[in-house]
């Protein structure tokens, strides 16, 4: 997966499944208190969220980044490594930190992002409706 966008779709898709598991949940701190599941789910998403910032790097994917607040970047990499080495050692305080004040402004920069691709991607469909090649003439 190289294309840029696939990597935000993932990230957007992350944050919508850790804003389901809190939700689910009743609340964030409710969420990380269940150590079997939500939140080792809520750390593995972090993880994956911080890996994807770091391939679009990888990528030179600059333009992307800048939208971003440079504390944004470093800090779901410095919160990959702390769940990576000392999962037992996490500050569930500074994750719920991010999970309330930071993902929510990445995911607003992440849809900022997708929606111009997104609308694209509607109108060729709309128009591949309209030209009766989406059914093939099977009605």
């Amino acid at each position: 997966m190289s294309n840029p966008y696939d990597r935000l779709k993932v990230i957007q898709k992350k944050i919508n499944f850790i804003e389901t598991i809190y939700r689910e949940d009743g609340s964030i701190t409710k969420a990380l208190s269940d150590e079997k599941r939500s939140r080792a789910s809520i750390l593995m998403y972090l993880t994956s969220i911080a890996e994807q910032f770091n391939k679009l790097a990888e990528d030179a994917e600059f333009d992307i980044l800048r939208r971003f607040h440079k504390d944004d970047l470093k800090g779901s990499y410095d919160v990959r490594n702390y769940i990576a080495h000392d999962y037992e050692g996490v500050n569930l305080s500074v994750i719920e930190h991010i999970i309330r004040d930071k993902l929510p402004k990445i995911n607003t920069i992440v849809e900022q992002l997708l929606s111009p691709i997104e609308k694209v991607a509607r109108a060729q469909k709309q128009d591949s409706v309209g030209d009766g090649c989406a059914d093939d003439g099977l009605k």
